[in-house]
């Protein structure tokens, strides 16, 4: 039996892996899933197994997976195309007779009203349809999908966005990551939901002014429509349907669904989660 890491050099699943081997996981009990063997060269030479495989090639995925393994399925990064890829996952670990799935989804679940979410569960009712012990990793908003933006918001001097005063309640990408090892190394967690999110919500007009206080420089929270916003992300560079897809999010931050708190994540990870102002700092370093 492995605990196995699907997606495992992205930016998530690199953590999970390294989250496992600190949690004293030998090397040899951890696979890790990749397309390229050699973006996963540390990982070999430290001892993790290597299994190649692409969501987008279910041949490959044969081999993924063994009898009684754990497999933590990382949702792919290509939006429009991640439902035959996971369900290309699913039926290869379900075939393998892996004892346990975790599925990193988004927060909300089947409640979850806006675009970005709707690959989401249809995953999670393929994971259901299968029959295989789940887990459901609801994970909210990362607080780096604002940070990884500073430069272009430290260059403007503005967080552009239509979320109105919608607030939001991320957590670090590595907040996350350790309930996904928590999931993977711990009991009891099987045929559960979790609802991930950050202990605090917070403002687009809030976030400014940390970006602000932090940097020294006048940042202000410009709130568009969402008409504008989208005309903002198509003048960034971005495929249409991508940029209708962030601004679906900006109408869901409004709304609220991605201010939702209940302790899952905090309760899973044994510890407070990241504020958002220690990830401005970190980003501005």
């Amino acid at each position: 039996m492995s605990l196995v890491v699907t997606g495992a050099t992205g930016q998530l699943g690199r953590l999970v892996v390294e989250g496992l081997l600190d949690a004293g996981v030998p090397a040899g009990e951890i696979a890790a899933v990749v397309r390229d063997k050699e973006k996963a060269a540390d990982f070999a030479e430290r001892g993790v197994e290597l299994r190649i495989a692409d969501y987008s090639a279910p041949a490959t995925l044969t081999d993924a997976f063994r009898s009684g393994d754990r497999v933590l399925l990382i949702s792919g990064s290509e939006v429009g195309q991640r439902v035959p890829q996971h369900r290309a996952v699913i039926d290869a670990a379900k075939a393998a007779g892996v004892a346990s799935l975790a599925y990193t989804g988004v927060l909300g679940g089947p409640d979850a009203d806006f675009a970005l979410a709707d690959e989401h569960k249809v995953t999670e009712q393929a994971v259901l349809d299968s029959g295989l012990p789940y887990t459901f990793l609801r994970n909210g908003w990362y607080h780096e999908n604002y940070t990884q933006n500073l430069a272009a918001v430290l260059e403007h001097g503005a967080v552009v966005a239509s979320a109105g005063e919608g607030r939001i309640a991320s957590a670090s990408r590595a907040d996350f990551a350790a309930a996904a090892v928590a999931v993977l190394t711990g009991e009891g967690h099987e045929n559960k939901a979790y609802e991930l999110s950050g202990d605090d919500a917070w403002s687009l007009a809030e976030y400014a002014a940390e970006v602000a206080k932090r940097s020294g420089k006048d940042v202000v929270y410009r709130a568009v429509t969402p008409a504008e916003n989208r005309e903002v992300l198509l003048g960034a560079g971005l495929p249409a349907p991508f940029a209708d897809i962030l601004v679906g999010v900006d109408t869901a931050i409004e709304q609220g669904l991605l201010a939702r708190r209940n302790g899952d994540l905090a309760r899973l990870i044994g510890r407070p989660t990241t504020p958002v102002a220690e990830a401005v700092a970190d980003a501005l370093k």
